[in-house]
């Protein structure tokens, strides 16, 4: 189910409950990459936001990029991610020792990205794990560190919980992507 299948891409679309937005995201597999893939298009101080992505992992879901590009009202965004075999992190070039050691790269403003460590841990039921990953925040475009916690409480939940108390319940697909992420996100369909 979770971690190795991929016969084909799989996609999934999401409504935000807690604004107007929408977000679409496709996983598709190339070679011994995977590609997330997505659209995000939302109103952020009521001004309107399309951010496009992408998160390139290797065949343990380990983060090998990433990319932003689009627009924030109007102010343009493009930000290009990369880590080194070391988990060594770069934000337009410039290095992120503050990151550094990171396999994750969360998108603030997505919640596609939880799908990688859901992937790569492949926790059991009843079985949790502490992550750390490289925050992209929202919208100021920085990158930091975040402590995270999965919990599988059963076959499609999740609790999620990050630094400063954040806690959530997120529902899976056999895929992995999230189809309801707390009071945020829902899939639609």
């Amino acid at each position: 189910m979770l971690g190795s299948a991929g016969v084909g891409d799989t996609s999934i679309l999401w409504r935000r409950l807690d604004q107007p937005g929408h977000e679409s995201a496709r996983l598709s597999l190339h070679g011994a990459r995977w590609h997330l893939a997505g659209t995000a298009v939302f109103a952020h101080a009521h001004q309107p936001c399309r951010l496009d992505y992408l998160v390139v992992c290797d065949a343990a879901w380990r983060t090998l990029s990433g990319r932003v590009a689009g627009w924030v009202g109007d102010e343009t965004v493009t930000l290009e991610l990369s880590v080194d075999p070391a988990h060594g992190w770069r934000l337009n070039g410039a290095a992120r020792p503050e990151v550094a050691g990171c396999i994750d790269l969360d998108l603030n403003f997505s919640p596609s990205t939880n799908l990688v460590p859901i992937r790569r841990l492949g926790l059991a039921v009843g079985r949790e794990a502490a992550v750390r990953a490289a925050w992209l925040r929202f919208p100021g475009f920085t990158l930091e560190p975040l402590d995270q916690r999965y919990r599988r409480v059963d076959a499609a939940l999740y609790r999620y919980e990050s630094t400063g108390g954040f806690a959530a319940e997120l529902r899976v697909n056999g895929e992995g992507f999230v189809t309801r992420y707390g009071s945020f996100w829902q899939a639609e369909g």
